[in-house]
């Protein structure tokens, strides 16, 4: 049985005591193609199988797939992480609508933990990314750009990182900021957003935020690139040659 947890468009992450975050999540969509974006959960339930329903009550929501089953909608768990990805196929724009993250957590008469998230799907996206996975080394550098459409122009745009929704705001500053992650925009139709001095635990989901919308943004970091020594000769002296 589920039970409804949060309000509508409020995400709640529990991790060693309640947690609630006003970041509301609003993907943005293109109808036809396919796409992938990530649901968080509290580590201690890594064990337990993981769901996605679809409906604005989450009490009588329909469940679509099981972590582990393929169709339009496809599950995969990442325990390590406490995240698993919904990826799908082909959606089309009446596939607008809330969408639950959940996870199982006993049988029959134990509620489950969800938290909802609105999909708009559009045929061109208001909001979306160059690319949604970027791969850089520690220590170097990573830019990703962000499109959004002239409705958007003047909204607020922001760099959030998915698990925790600590985000980095364009022109501003705050408790935030960090001199190494720097937003510009170009007033017209993007902004970019770039991270300097990789580490290791940058790795994640990020947001591409413009005012209600958001697209995912999957960051990978890898270990350093190996350094290349080029071996260094003498010129031979002639007189030793002789």
């Amino acid at each position: 049985m589920i039970y409804l947890l949060i309000l509508s468009g409020i995400l709640l992450y529990i991790s060693g005591g309640a947690r609630v975050n006003t970041l509301k999540l609003n993907i943005a969509v293109k109808s036809g193609s396919s796409g992938i974006i990530p649901c968080v959960y509290d580590k201690q339930h890594k064990e337990n199988r993981k769901y996605l329903c679809l409906g604005g009550i989450w009490s009588s929501c329909r469940i679509l797939a099981y972590a582990g089953e393929t169709g339009k909608f496809s599950i995969t768990d990442y325990p390590d992480q406490s995240i698993f990805t919904v990826r799908w196929e082909k959606l089309e724009i009446s596939d607008s609508g809330y969408y639950w993250c959940a996870v199982e957590i006993g049988g029959y008469g134990t509620v489950d933990a969800g938290y909802d998230l609105y999909l708009t799907v559009q045929s061109a996206p208001d909001v979306s990314v160059k690319s949604s996975s970027v791969f850089g080394h520690e220590g170097d550098n990573v830019s990703v750009q962000c499109f959004y459409t002239s409705g958007y122009k003047y909204k607020l745009k922001q760099w959030c990182r998915y698990k925790d929704k600590g985000c980095y705001t364009e022109k501003r500053t705050g408790t935030s900021q960090n001199p190494s992650v720097q937003i510009r925009d170009d007033g017209r139709s993007s902004f970019t957003v770039l991270m300097t001095g990789l580490r290791l635990s940058d790795s994640g989901w990020y947001l591409c935020s413009v005012g209600d919308l958001q697209a995912p943004v999957q960051l990978t970091v890898n270990e350093p690139k190996p350094v290349t020594h080029i071996p260094t000769t003498t010129p031979s002296d002639p007189e030793t040659d002789k």
